[in-house]
């Protein structure tokens, strides 16, 4: 008989975060994940990994419990927990932000993925095999990332706030000095710049100063949706044959179709589509030609693997998007990108911004990719001492238990306001 849940555990926690700038403020000292675990009646623990601001802690709080008594196998049921309830909820949606517009059932969705992740990484530990082999197997034996850029501040504005190894970068001669540690760290082979922090001409310069110093290097460069439609014409037109896509250069679906139009610039989005019903409306009107999969938005690694089928159909490139992710969410998004046929582009990875983990050995980059493990489940084990640890850290630090760009950017200048979309 296959193995039923018996118990969920949630443990939010605060991990240690460097002062990465983007479009709309800088990230905290710390920001907020949420661990989860489902233990069969065989004795096998699950593990998963998601958001922990209180809106997914407080939806993943509601719907633990009807894991309990759930075969572990059950991954279409657990799929549909509380896709009512999300109905019933859906009318105050958060307009904007680094996702998109953030609804209900997206947030329900974040915390799926990760009971879904946790449910078939314990199914695995029961039968010996690893995650992938439960998603039909993989394709790849490894899989690649790229290093992922960002302008920062040397330290944070706050006192007692964690130190990080990377330095100052707001400059294009500090952003290619940070491709190569990022180059040293992991040998990573493509990169990715946050951009919609500095003036256009700006990070148009560090591009062209990272096309010269890493010549045959993939780069792709992401404002978060900061600039204009016109701001965003002068760059695709200053970039192309220099980065192999733009990431959500605009904030509006129609924008970026036209700017694809009239440039042939490839575009790449993690923000107009993050939904199924987002899906049709973009592809009709090609405003974008790469789908940057998140399985945290869509609701686990099925899912996810529905999205890159659809992408395929539509003739769609396909690569992953990152969040601040620890061991537990990137051994799962290796998992499901090894079983993924089409993945066009190297994946997006935070991963060496993270010093801090809850995974007794972090998993390693060699030549910017991750060696596909066949080790039962997700093929990572949970630190105890460092989960406790670190939550107590989140108990002790009330404040910094939602993410908040703006806020943390106040801390260093009070009278700091979020700047109009768009920002160029």
């Amino acid at each position: 008989m296959c193995p039923v849940i018996t118990d969920v555990r949630l443990t939010p926690i605060l991990i240690a975060d460097a002062p990465l700038l983007n479009v709309g403020g800088v990230h905290q000292p710390y920001t907020p994940r949420l661990i989860v675990e489902v233990e069969t009646d065989g004795g096998a623990v699950g593990l998963g990994e998601t958001y922990g601001d209180h809106r997914y802690l407080s939806r993943a709080t509601r719907l633990a419990w009807q894991l309990i008594g759930t075969p572990v196998a059950a991954v279409n049921a657990i799929r549909l927990l509380g896709a009512g309830e999300s109905r019933l909820l859906d009318d105050n949606p958060v307009a904007g932000g680094l996702r998109g517009t953030l609804t209900s059932d997206k947030v329900r969705l974040s915390v799926i993925s990760a009971f879904e992740t946790a449910a078939l990484d314990a199914y695995g530990r029961e039968l010996g095999l690893p995650v992938h082999a439960l998603l039909g197997g993989k394709v790849r034996d490894r899989v690649d990332y790229s290093g992922y850029l960002f302008y920062k501040w040397a330290e944070h504005p706050v006192p007692d706030a964690p130190a990080d190894e990377w330095g100052e970068v707001l400059d294009p001669d500090g952003v290619v000095r940070l491709a190569e540690k990022f180059s040293a760290h992991g040998g990573f082979r493509s990169f990715k710049l946050k951009g919609g922090v500095r003036p256009p001409e700006e990070e148009i310069a560090a591009m062209l100063a990272l096309a010269e110093a890493f010549p045959g290097h993939p780069l792709r460069l992401d404002p978060n949706g900061g600039w204009s439609p016109a701001t965003a014409t002068t760059v695709a037109e200053r970039l192309t044959g220099v980065v192999e896509y733009l990431e959500d250069p605009t904030a509006r679906l129609a924008d970026m179709a036209e700017l694809h139009r009239r440039t042939g610039m490839t575009l790449a989005t993690n923000m107009i589509v993050t939904a199924v019903d987002e899906i049709r409306p973009a592809f009709d009107a090609n405003a974008v030609q790469v789908m940057l999969s998140d399985h945290h938005f869509w609701g686990g690694l099925h899912a996810t693997r529905d999205l890159a089928a659809v992408c395929h159909a539509y003739g769609k490139g396909v690569s992953m998007h990152s969040n601040t992710h620890l061991g537990i969410s990137l051994a799962a998004m290796t998992q499901v990108a090894a079983t993924v046929a089409h993945l066009d582009y190297a994946c997006d990875t935070h991963y060496p911004w993270q010093a801090e983990d809850v995974v007794t050995e972090p998993l390693t980059f060699i030549d910017g990719a991750i060696e596909v493990t066949d080790a039962p489940g997700l093929g990572v084990e949970l630190d105890r001492d460092a989960l406790a640890r670190l939550h107590e850290r989140w108990q002790a630090m009330p404040a910094l238990r939602d993410r908040d760009d703006v806020a943390a950017m106040r801390a260093a200048d009070p009278g700091y306001r979020p700047p109009d979309t768009p920002k160029y």
